[in-house]
């Protein structure tokens, strides 16, 4: 009998080892399949335009991009093994060109708005591939027009010609982390769709496509 309750006491002894070490195994490996917390620094590639509503389509053959470039800081929350949070802070340029003779100034006309944006994204992980979707809000502190080769300031009061400096909007895309020596580099293509009419007197609503490169310490 004593023989049989010492192996038996062996035997589960055995068993709740070899459970508490399995357990820790999954422990561990839960958390390392988390996706990394982590601040990154980005620089941008941007190509804007303006959609103007009900005259956007009048207006289709005398539009240009305006390009310009963005900086900023990413903040990325890991929360499991294929998702995570992302929030931003970014100096932006916005804005478009019309050429000369289009049926909205006439003349060439080129607007561009300076400010700061920040969206919270959510950040689907596919491999080294990842999705991004979320809104955005966008402060202008400073806008100027080019008409005709003379620059004016814009405005933004709450006049007619005048423009507004908050607004929100959506941004989607997409990108692509891999590393380079010790540094975690990321490059995104993203879409930036502008919900809010910024013009008084008129439909404007901004459009960017801008790339980006994240540059962070390995994790």
């Amino acid at each position: 009998m004593k023989t049989v309750f010492a192996a038996g006491m062996i035997f589960l002894s055995t068993f709740s080892f070899g459970q508490s070490q399995g357990s820790a195994t999954q422990i561990n490996n839960d958390v390392k399949s988390v996706q990394p917390t982590y601040l990154d620094f980005f620089f941008s590639g941007v190509s804007t335009t303006l959609n103007y509503g009900n005259l956007n389509k009048s207006l289709t053959d005398f539009k240009k991009d305006a390009r310009g470039v963005q900086i900023g800081v990413s903040l990325q929350a890991g929360i499991s093994h294929s998702f995570s949070l992302v929030t931003e802070l970014a100096l932006v340029m916005k804005g478009g060109k019309l050429k000369e003779n289009n049926p909205l100034t006439d003349k060439e006309s080129i607007l561009r708005f300076y400010g700061v944006e920040v969206p919270v994204l959510a950040r689907v992980h596919i491999g080294k591939f990842h999705l991004n979707a979320g809104p955005s809000v966008a402060y202008t502190f400073y806008g100027t027009q080019k008409l005709d080769g003379t620059t004016t300031d814009l405005s933004f009061k709450n006049s007619i010609g005048d423009y507004k400096r908050f607004e929100a909007g959506v941004q989607f895309g997409g990108g692509y982390t891999f590393l380079v020596k010790q540094k975690r580099v990321s490059l995104d293509v993203r879409y930036c769709y502008g919900l809010t009419n910024i013009s008084y007197d008129k439909e404007v609503y901004n459009r960017s496509l801008v790339i980006r490169l994240h540059i962070s310490k390995k994790a």
